[in-house]
């Protein structure tokens, strides 16, 4: 139980770097006196680094095992941030984006993999559910230290603090990794599969439905991603909030995050996961629908749960369908194109909506969102029928 609770923090501090800079984005622009757009290149290199890590990093893992990679990744964002918080430029962020995104995607990767092989389905939901409080907990602090006089820097220095008293504590728990991790094990994460043939990472692109699940991962992150981005410039832009109190209203939407991915997890031992993904998208329709009618603020930030409830359990189901959709042989190297595809999701759309809204309006934000979110109802309804046209049992 200690050693999942390790996992369990792993995941919080994961979090919480990933929500810090859209809520105290509009106090850095000023600062740094930069349009308020220049976001988006930030966000764009840190998933960039993320891809090509998520990449690479079932290559390091199995040579090195994931606990050793795990202490590192994190050192890795520790120092990023911890370079955040005294950065003298707006160029300087750009160049620690780099290393704060290899070190997330090392992390994010390796203890999915790590907890699907261990532990039951429901460990999946909170561990994301998890990775929501980290996520909720970010704006939190950057609001209270704002609120305080202490600025945006001492939220990244705090954050780094957090980062490197988990260094400490995964150093030690080095031997604890090791009993999960046989040499032997390391071996056969290689990907050798039946018939001694190696499945490759391209090989679930020859399925039917391929597509669909690519196009779900690439559309959950583009709308989660945007609204971490741009919700406190949202708020705002168009509904006049001051921003050091956007960035605490912005964490509600972790809230509804971080409860829906508790609740699913409970939810999963009787529902399967094709209702919670179909619940979820309808959820995410109806919070955008409720933020671009014009009804009082307090309705926007409900608005913001809503949506949070709605994306809470789609992206842990979809990684828990992976070996339903794909079979067993297949469900790896699915996996890297499905993580990869989220990633580049988090890449290229919230910049480009930021280029978009900044040179229009932000109050075109919920229309762009609505667009998206009934995309992904219709890929995963696509993917859910392709699935039992196929019968139980076989792949798509």
């Amino acid at each position: 139980m200690i050693f999942l609770a390790l996992i369990y923090l792993a995941f919080i501090s994961l979090g919480l770097p990933d929500s810090l800079l859209g809520s105290s984005w509009p106090l850095m622009n000023e600062e740094f006196g930069v349009p308020v757009g220049y976001a988006g290149s930030v966000s764009m290199l840190i998933s960039g680094s993320t891809i090509v890590s998520s990449l690479f990093s079932h290559r390091l893992i199995s040579r090195f095992g994931t606990g050793r990679v795990t202490v590192i990744s994190v050192a890795m964002t520790a120092v990023s941030l911890l370079g955040f918080s005294v950065s003298p430029s707006f160029y300087w962020l750009l160049a620690l984006a780099i290393p704060l995104g290899l070190g997330a995607g090392a992390v994010d990767s390796g203890l999915n993999e790590f907890v699907a092989e261990h532990y039951e389905a429901r460990h999946m939901n909170w561990l994301h559910c998890f990775w929501g409080v980290g996520a909720m907990l970010g704006p939190i602090l950057m609001a209270a230290l704002a609120q305080g006089g202490h600025g945006w820097r001492s939220g990244y220095s705090s954050i780094s603090g957090i980062q490197f008293a988990l260094v400490v504590l995964l150093l030690f728990s080095l031997p604890m990794w090791k009993r999960y991790e046989s040499p032997s094990r390391l071996h056969a994460e290689g990907g050798i599969r039946d018939r001694g043939q190696k499945q490759g990472l391209l090989a679930p692109l020859q399925a039917k439905g391929t597509v669909f699940a690519l196009l779900t991962f690439f559309l959950y992150t583009s709308i989660e991603a945007s609204m971490m981005l741009w919700g406190a410039s949202y708020l705002v832009n168009v509904k006049d909030i001051l921003p050091e109190n956007a960035a605490g209203w912005v964490s509600l939407f972790f809230l509804g995050i971080t409860a829906g991915r508790m609740l699913s997890g409970f939810v999963s031992m009787k529902v399967n996961n094709e209702s919670l993904i179909r619940t979820g998208s309808l959820l995410i329709i109806v919070g955008i629908v409720l933020m671009l009618l014009p009804l009082p603020t307090v309705v926007t930030i409900g608005a913001f749960i809503i949506v949070g409830l709605g994306l809470a359990p789609i992206f842990p189901s979809m990684l828990h369908q992976t070996p339903v959709y794909f079979g067993k042989k297949q469900a790896q190297a699915a996996m890297g194109l499905q993580m990869a595809f989220a990633y580049t999701g988090t890449t290229l759309m919230p910049p480009l909506f930021g280029q978009l809204f900044a040179r229009g309006s932000f109050s075109w934000m919920p229309y762009v969102l609505l667009i998206c979110s009934i995309a992904l109802l219709g890929s995963t309804q696509l993917l859910a029928a392709l699935a039992k046209g196929r019968g139980a049992g076989e792949s798509l």
